[in-house]
């Protein structure tokens, strides 16, 4: 093992959404990133494949744990029971997080910011928790967020704005670079506190930015600027002996269509649809720059509009809903006004002063209990059945599942956009991209878009195609990159995936890969063979009861 220096052994440091791309942009233009180009020059460094979907909910315990999502069960930000959800939090993830299996042989860690760790386990060490988290969330070990605020002043899991149109670009950076800053701090003081053998601090902002401010490149350089003055802090103040930089995936422009999976299935006569009425929505966010969508979940997590701005009362809003639900029956859905709104180019103007309830009530929505298959969430990159004796309601008689899912396949396969090119890279069974205890919580069958260069939607419009629904939105390849000790610099990275990650970082730790474990120890440090760790103990899944956390997973369209 490794012999301590005056910092953890390793390092492990996660850039959400990093990738060459983006890297190579900035330094062409100049961008004052000394430690990031120090990483990547002195040692190796390469593409990370992350998995199918890569998205930050699911894709983070995977590289935490070196297991697929079949064997870890985070699919994506929601967790579905029957037709009801919930966002996902560390009681989905059944299987134990890189720090506990360190916990395990005797080593202490240092967490901060990772995603999907609220509620934390206990382990020999400290945790703040990252994404999904509340603002103040419960952290290891107890009162451990309360000291960090008293030794570093404040610290918060989210940047204050939510994201929406009131707050400017320059509003949104300086939030930024204060959370970053905050990460910062926080790990350089818990590591002087715990004095760890291995450290894990994740930046969220290097992806938040491209969501919330698509096409700002200054916006972009801020903030990895920031987070280099940050990694350089933490280099300078703790000299770990391994420095790891990995990505859940990558980000970049979508040129591609909107492939609204509902709408297809709809025509194809695989989906049921509703008008009118609470329905069964489909989840998609009602964004604030789009008049039309398929509806949200509760109608208590949607900014309806200010009356302040020349909105209806609460009187006049219950009629203008009831009005709209009668005549969606009618057929008159709140997509075809919309049709009409953009061509006469009022939909901006229409959609601030028009209560979000109203346009809920008047959209197609999916039916979800009457209907064979659907799409839930774009996130998952994926159908689901409904399936007798599966789903509360279910359709599907299970002597016909194959069948049913075969027929989908085919409808699905051959699409094309309209410039003539495939719609999807791949669309098979979940079989072929999850396997262990939990995929049978997955999608049924995965859908790949081209490239990730189309957006999978789930709305119901009059067209199965449309523009991208966001103009920056995930890549498959991330970022990988290590020096250090035992760092052999001149090894081959290719073919480089998430799944690597974690047996990896064991490894420059002086320990086996995991015998359950789906990825490899890359080339770069030496293996040290394979063995069984201690399986996580089963506890029961904890519900998350925080909208601010909803909300603001709706500001960025992951619901």
């Amino acid at each position: 093992m490794p012999s301590r220096g005056s910092g953890p052994d390793t390092l492990l440091v996660g850039l959400d959404a990093a990738c060459e791309p983006v890297l190579d942009r900035l330094f062409d233009a100049g961008a004052d990133l000394p430690h990031l180009r120090a990483i990547l020059d002195d040692g190796a460094s390469g593409p990370l494949e992350s998995q199918v979907p890569p998205w930050t909910a699911s894709a983070w315990p995977s590289l935490y744990t070196g297991t697929n999502p079949g064997k870890h069960g985070v699919f994506g930000f929601l967790d579905f029971d029957g037709y009801d959800w919930d966002v996902v939090n560390a009681t989905d993830v059944r299987e134990r997080a890189l720090w506990e299996l360190l916990d395990s042989q005797g080593l202490s860690s240092v967490v901060v910011n990772v995603p999907v760790t609220h509620p934390p386990r206990e382990f020999d060490g400290a945790l703040v928790p990252g994404y999904v988290a509340p603002d103040d969330p419960a952290c290891h070990p107890a009162g451990l967020l309360r000291e960090v605020r008293e030794a570093i002043g404040e610290y918060r899991v989210y940047p204050r704005h939510t994201g929406g149109s009131e707050t400017t670009t320059t509003e949104k950076v300086a939030e930024y670079r204060d959370t970053i800053e905050m990460r910062g701090d926080a790990f350089r003081y818990l590591e002087d506190r715990f004095a760890p053998d291995f450290g894990f601090v994740e930046f969220q902002a290097t992806d938040t930015v491209f969501h919330e401010c698509p096409g700002d490149f200054d916006a972009v350089r801020a903030v990895y600027e920031a987070v280099d003055e940050q990694i350089g802090a933490i280099l300078d103040a703790c000299d770990p002996g391994t420095v790891v930089v990995a990505s859940d995936h990558g980000i970049g422009e979508y040129t591609g269509y909107d492939v609204r999976l509902n709408t297809l299935l709809r025509d194809a006569g695989f989906t049921e649809t509703a008008r009118g009425g609470r329905g069964m929505p489909s989840w998609d966010v009602i964004r604030d720059e789009q008049f039309l969508d398929d509806g949200s979940g509760d109608e208590g997590d949607e900014r309806d509009s200010d009356s302040s701005a020349g909105g209806p009362n609460d009187s006049e809003t219950n009629l203008l809903e009831r009005a709209m639900e009668t005549a969606a029956r009618a057929g008159v859905t709140s997509q075809r006004v919309g049709r009409v709104l953009e061509r006469l180019g009022l939909a901006e103007v229409v959609v601030r002063h028009v209560p979000k309830g109203m346009i809920r009530a008047g959209t197609e929505q999916v039916d979800f209990p009457a209907s064979q298959a659907y799409a839930r969430s774009h996130i998952e990159c994926g159908i689901r059945l409904n399936v007798a004796g599966r789903e509360p309601d279910g359709v599907v008689p299970r002597e016909e599942y194959d069948a049913v899912r075969e027929a989908i396949i085919d409808l699905l396969s051959d699409l094309e956009t309209p410039d003539g090119k495939p719609a999807f890279d791949d669309v098979a069974r979940r079989e072929a991209y999850f396997e262990g205890g939990e995929a049978e919580r997955a999608v049924d069958v995965v859908v790949v878009p081209r490239a990730f260069d189309q957006f999978l939607s789930t709305q119901l419009r009059e067209t199965a195609f449309g523009p991208p629904t966001e103009p920056y939105n995930h890549k498959r390849d991330g970022l990988i990159a290590a020096t250090g000790e035992g760092i052999d610099d001149g090894a081959s990275l290719a073919g480089a995936h998430l799944f690597d990650v974690a047996p990896t970082v064991l490894a420059t730790l002086g320990l086996a890969r995991g015998e359950h474990m789906d990825g490899d120890v890359l080339a770069l440090v030496e293996s040290m063979g394979e063995r069984a760790y201690p399986e996580l103990d089963e506890r029961d899944r904890e519900a998350t009861d925080e909208r601010a956390v909803e909300q603001r997973l709706s500001d960025l369209g992951y619901l």
